[in-house]
């Protein structure tokens, strides 16, 4: 039998890497073959010694993580220990290497499945990246921690953000309010993301200067987009047009991400999606970057891992899928 302590270095170190009422030891202690025995500001690992330095590597990946600012929601440490339990540590060790500086004051945005790392290195390598993904994949919120970091790094002059609202038909005219009123909706899961990487005042002023510009897919047509970061999100509810009409606005100094759901396809069932098209013209081309996130990326409540994955084997076994 071996034995080691880990000295934390407060409480709140303990708690974070513990969980609440250490809920989170009894699934450690399973899954890596020790016992652990915590108090206020230390964990004493026992049992066999290859087992027991395992464990130590675990908590001493946790503990780099943490002080490299990535956030360790309980999600997190399951999805650190299911690594170590894969023989993935190096892997693992590697998402904290990826912070994405956004706004100041505001914590640094890390991957936090190997899937959202491959996604990030596509959009480092490539001008053009599809990330095509179920719900809480994050491949929205990554896209604009990206965006936010670029044009703070002053690597692009303005970002723009775009969706097809499809809901109103983008008969848009009809809707109440000025053309920022009427648009909001459809864009919301953008806005809400840049709202957690930069303070109100700094994206009211960006947004006033046109730093920083919201519109539907429709008021795209007829521009040549330079130094952009462009992102074009529920890309599966674009037509094919759309799509060939989006993707050639692109200018130069520019990057671009499309990200969308194929299986939450809302058009007509006579439009084809120009996501989907997309796929299947464009794989292949140098500088266009393809990376298909799934349930394992699934970054909410557990839940919606759960839900996306029971979805998913369900149309996998039915004859024809809803949505497509």
């Amino acid at each position: 039998m071996t034995e080691k302590t880990i000295h934390f270095e407060n409480a709140y170190e303990a708690a974070e890497l513990t969980g609440p009422h250490f809920e989170i030891l009894t699934r450690i202690e399973q899954a890596l073959d020790v016992q652990l025995v915590s108090r206020d500001t230390w964990i004493r690992l026992q049992g066999e010694s290859e087992r027991v330095e395992t464990a130590n590597r675990f908590f001493q990946c946790l503990r780099k993580a943490r002080s490299r600012g990535a956030p360790l929601p309980q999600q997190s440490i399951l999805y650190t220990l299911r690594a170590f339990q894969q023989g993935r540590e190096s892997d693992v060790e590697s998402l904290f290497d990826f912070g994405i500086t956004v706004g100041r004051g505001k914590p640094n945005v890390f991957p936090k499945t190997f899937g959202q790392q491959a996604y990030l290195l596509q959009v480092m390598e490539n001008d053009i990246v599809f990330g095509i993904g179920p719900a809480g994949t994050g491949k929205t919120y990554l896209a604009m921690a990206m965006a936010v970091s670029s044009l703070l790094q002053e690597q692009i002059n303005r970002i723009i953000l775009t969706r097809p609202a499809i809901e109103a038909g983008e008969a848009l005219g009809y809707l109440p309010g000025d053309m920022f009123q009427k648009i909001m909706p459809y864009l919301r899961p953008l806005n809400d993301a840049l709202y957690d990487m930069l303070d109100p005042s700094t994206i009211e002023q960006y947004m006033e200067q046109g730093i920083i510009e919201v519109a539907p897919i429709a008021y795209m047509r007829g521009r040549t987009l330079n130094n952009s970061f462009i992102i074009l999100d529920e890309a599966q509810n674009t037509t094919a047009e759309q799509m060939l009409m989006f993707l050639t606005r692109m200018g130069f100094g520019s990057k671009c991400i499309v990200t969308g759901d194929v299986t939450q396809i809302d058009l007509p069932e006579n439009k084809a999606s120009g996501l989907v098209e997309a796929q299947n013209t464009l794989a292949g081309i140098a500088g266009i970057g393809f990376v298909d996130l799934d349930d394992a990326d699934v970054v909410r409540h557990s839940l919606v891992q759960k839900i996306v994955r029971a979805y998913s084997d369900s149309r996998k076994n039915s004859p024809s899928t809803p949505g497509n």
